[in-house]
């Protein structure tokens, strides 16, 4: 491979640093990546491959850096659902390439360092599904609310760095949430994407003067989304 993986191992990012794997003939080595970020995690185990459900673990969990969902088994069993390179990247800088094999410099960030925060209004779970991986993918945290109310609920206990809104939606639209937000002294600052199959200029001229930030069309490049989002709030990279 011509591309470099920075090796941890999965306890320690869990919270175990003293933790050592066990020593064998054969080691389980996952080669991940997320965006530009790229991570070797060892792990003592494979249970195999299957489809999952992803489900929203509620506010407390989804604060924690890497914490994806979670998921409920056939038979029962509630299982967490992790992003390691999330969690790699909030722990650890790698070392130069001049060290030697599987030296890491550990260099602990803050207890509070801020991941960047989207949330994602739009009332088809589908986009919301998609936007989610793709921003998850860059190394955002991702928030989402099917209507305008649902946002306004999430938002009375979140704070995001970006808000992409959807402009056709059941119980409060786009451009009643635009108006709501702007109103609020807490959230009035926080920068709002427009992502809307209405194209007409009336309508993007409406959407600016209530307080949107940009006015996107469906489809979007995924590039200028990605673009407009890291002006306001740039991704976590691994250095």
């Amino acid at each position: 491979l011509d591309q470099q993986y920075g090796y941890r191992y999965l306890p320690n990012l869990l919270g175990s640093p003293s933790a050592r794997p066990e020593i064998g003939r054969y080691s389980w080595v996952l080669l991940l990546h997320s965006g530009a970020q790229t991570l070797a995690l060892h792990v003592d185990a494979l249970r195999g491959h299957q489809e999952i459900i992803v489900k929203n673990a509620g506010p407390q969990l989804t604060r924690i850096v890497g914490m994806s969902g979670a998921t409920v088994l056939g038979n029962g069993e509630i299982v967490l659902i992790i992003n390691p390179v999330a969690m790699a990247s909030r722990e650890i800088t790698y070392s130069q390439a001049s060290q030697l094999p599987g030296a890491i410099s550990t260099i602990p960030e803050p207890e509070a360092a801020h991941i960047p925060t989207i949330m994602v209004v739009d009332d088809s779970l589908t986009v919301r599904k998609i936007t989610s991986r793709m921003l998850e993918r860059e190394g955002y945290r991702v928030i989402t609310a099917k209507d305008g109310v649902d946002a306004i609920e999430s938002l009375i206990d979140n704070m995001p760095d970006v808000i992409l809104s959807d402009i056709e939606m059941p119980r409060m639209d786009g451009f009643d949430l635009v108006r709501n937000i702007r109103a609020d002294l807490r959230l009035k600052d926080v920068p709002i994407i427009m992502i809307t199959s209405r194209l007409a200029d009336k309508h993007r001229e409406y959407a600016m003067e209530i307080g949107a930030n940009h006015y996107l069309g469906k489809p979007y490049q995924e590039e200028e989304l990605l673009s407009l989002i890291a002006s306001y709030a740039p991704p976590n990279v691994i250095l």
